[in-house]
């Protein structure tokens, strides 16, 4: 599950069907055919046949002249069936100026999505050839973690009102995005005047609070405010949380520069490995995944390990879909990783990261918006819409008992 293919084709007048040089929508599907085909070679050794579609979307025009970009993934897989996303972009066309010659041509930056599709293909039992890679016991691609910040560093109640401060606003919430599908809550606290705080009595009646309204895995953030030391971001682990964050590198963070040098990042991971904790790798860029290697090649990290790919800070990596599979490629096997992704990217990030077999983190940190222009009523909304949507292709958000086990906070049975 997870596993993908690409085509890049450019389409030819034989394409057309219509008046003018509009591609016959019919020729599309068949390059998605095409991409079922080749996936369905990788994971069984056989070509399969295209059982049906589920959904087909035709969103946008294609052009003789235009070249298509065609991805189909593996969402999920039974005895005999593979359930399969497929979606065409269009990366370069011709120009079509009055004025311009004939070959004048552009690329589409960002590419223009034109047609998505879902559907199923069937592998009967006597034709699989290949035993598909093995993965660990406790994992397997239709579970789901997701995660629920829903405090944050940044976010103040003059932007949202939604945003909660007191002990028992934090618990009410967490308990609200548990019910929603969140197994794990991100968690940072604030000063009684809105103002961001990692003081670990903060945390204690925090922590305190949820763990008498629900049972979700409290994930603490030793990241803090930019400019806090070691000392004062370390606070939270005086609660013994069963999660902590550690940042794996240095970042422009905005206009300001979010420093973690090597020293504080082994310092911190020494701290987290001494309360208890298992650290979540929170990486801004592809070096930092690196540099996270090297603290478990070191000692300092113990596996499994689990990564957070944070995607859209200005000044850190991209938040595009190419971005998470080449940083999910860069980690060791039996690991796990999620991605949080920041404002308008939230959405669709998060959806890519379930498509690909990854875990998730929303919320009101990251961003406030339900959709474009409507304001999240707290956390627990994109909690929600993160869980519907991992439903619709297959996949389950787990409670937190079986998100320890996944995590590797706890043996199964």
């Amino acid at each position: 599950m997870g596993l993908s293919a690409t085509l890049r084709v450019r389409m030819g007048e034989n394409d057309c069907h219509y008046a003018g040089d509009l591609v016959d929508g019919a020729r599309i599907l068949a390059l998605f055919g095409d991409v079922a085909t080749e996936l369905l070679i990788r994971l069984d050794g056989d070509e399969g046949l295209f059982r049906a579609y589920d959904s087909v979307e035709f969103l946008a025009p294609v052009m003789a002249g235009d070249y298509l970009e065609v991805r189909g993934v593996i969402t999920a897989v039974g005895a005999t069936s593979r359930r399969m996303d497929f979606e065409a972009r269009k990366v370069v066309a011709n120009l079509r100026e009055p004025g311009a010659p004939a070959s004048a041509a552009q690329v589409i930056n960002p590419p223009i999505v034109v047609c998505r599709a879902r559907g199923t293909c069937v592998v009967q039992k006597h034709l699989q050839r290949t035993t598909p890679p093995l993965v660990p016991a406790c994992q397997t691609w239709a579970e789901v973690i997701l995660s629920a910040a829903i405090v944050g560093a940044e976010v103040t109640r003059q932007m949202t009102p939604y945003l909660p401060i007191t002990a028992q606003e934090i618990a009410d919430e967490a308990a609200r995005c548990r019910d929603a599908g969140a197994a794990v809550v991100h968690l940072h606290v604030r000063n009684p005047d809105g103002s961001a705080s990692q003081a670990s009595d903060l945390f204690q009646a925090a922590i305190g609070r949820i763990r008498e309204k629900t049972d979700v895995i409290v994930q603490t953030s030793t990241g803090g405010a930019i400019g806090m030391s070691v000392e004062e971001r370390a606070g939270p682990l005086a609660c013994r949380p069963e999660m902590a964050t550690l940042n794996c590198g240095t970042l422009n963070f905005g206009n300001d520069v979010f420093v973690n040098t090597r020293d504080q990042i082994r310092d911190l991971a020494r701290r987290i490995r001494e309360a208890g904790s298992m650290p979540e790798l929170e990486c801004y860029e592809v070096g930092h995944i690196d540099e996270a290697l090297i603290l478990a090649g070191e000692g300092l990290l113990a596996p499994p390990l689990h990564f957070q790919f944070v995607l859209g800070v200005p000044g850190g990596i991209g938040a595009r879909e190419p971005i998470i599979q080449f940083m999910a490629a860069q980690i060791p096997r039996g690991s796990t990783w999620g991605v949080a992704a920041v404002g308008r990217h939230q959405k669709p990030m998060t959806e890519a990261a379930l498509r690909l077999g990854g875990h998730a983190r929303v919320g009101l940190e990251d961003n406030i918006y339900l959709s474009k222009g409507v304001l999240a009523e707290g956390s627990a909304p994109l909690v929600r819409q993160a869980a519907e949507y991992a439903r619709s292709i297959g996949r389950s958000p787990v409670e937190p008992s079986r998100a320890r086990v996944l995590l590797g906070l706890e043996k199964g049975p």
